[in-house]
């Protein structure tokens, strides 16, 4: 009987060492957990980061007026000069532009005689064979009108090539001329020659008729 009382007991003690055991097992591997890594162990990127804040955003104006500000405290700062020394510049100034004004019209001067003497000697050659004494200018022309008295209307066509496009420009224009016997008709090709004022409108004179109209 004393056998079959003790059993009991010794199985309740037995069962109370393996859950403290357990117990104590479970506390290691929690202390073991919550201590620090191995020194051999890599550390996260998340730990090893420290976190960074965020990057400002500027407008451009501001971006701006930052760089012009940051730009103006780097130049050393320049003692302020004297009225005396800004006279001095501007009038230093002032002398320099007038020596430019003045070589600019020299060339220009230089450049326009140039070409007076170039050009200018055709064109007055030119001229001077159309005005000598005894030689007036001759047109040719069609006449288009004999109704007035001793006075016929004749049309000078000229073509010519514009001189930037290439074209040829065709104009017209009609001049009254004095014909003392009446010859001309309408239609006829005449020849004129200029001459003095005769009338208010009369400046040329017939030379004679080229070609008769059909």
């Amino acid at each position: 009987m004393a056998d079959e009382e003790n059993l009991p007991e010794n199985e309740a003690s037995s069962d109370t060492q393996e859950g403290a055991e357990e117990a104590a097992s479970v506390e290691g591997a929690a202390s073991v957990s919550d201590e620090a890594p191995v020194s051999g162990a890599e550390p996260t990127p998340e730990a090893a980061a420290p976190p960074t804040a965020p990057a400002e955003v500027l407008a451009p104006k501001e971006r701006r007026r930052r760089a012009r500000a940051a730009k103006a405290a780097a130049v050393p700062a320049q003692p302020p000069r004297t009225l005396e020394a800004r006279q001095a510049d501007r009038q230093a100034e002032r002398v320099r532009k007038r020596e430019l004004r003045r070589g600019l019209r020299t060339r220009q001067r230089e450049k326009a005689r140039t070409a007076r003497r170039e050009g200018g000697a055709a064109v007055a050659q030119q001229k001077a064979r159309e005005r000598e004494p005894g030689r007036q200018k001759t047109r040719q022309g069609v006449v288009v009108s004999d109704k007035a008295a001793k006075t016929i209307t004749v049309r000078i066509d000229t073509a010519r090539r514009h001189r930037r496009y290439e074209k040829i420009v065709r104009t017209s224009r009609t001049i009254h001329a004095h014909d003392e016997q009446s010859e001309a008709r309408v239609g006829d090709t005449v020849l004129v020659r200029e001459c003095r004022p005769l009338s208010r409108t009369k400046r040329w004179r017939l030379e004679r008729v080229v070609e008769r109209a059909a």
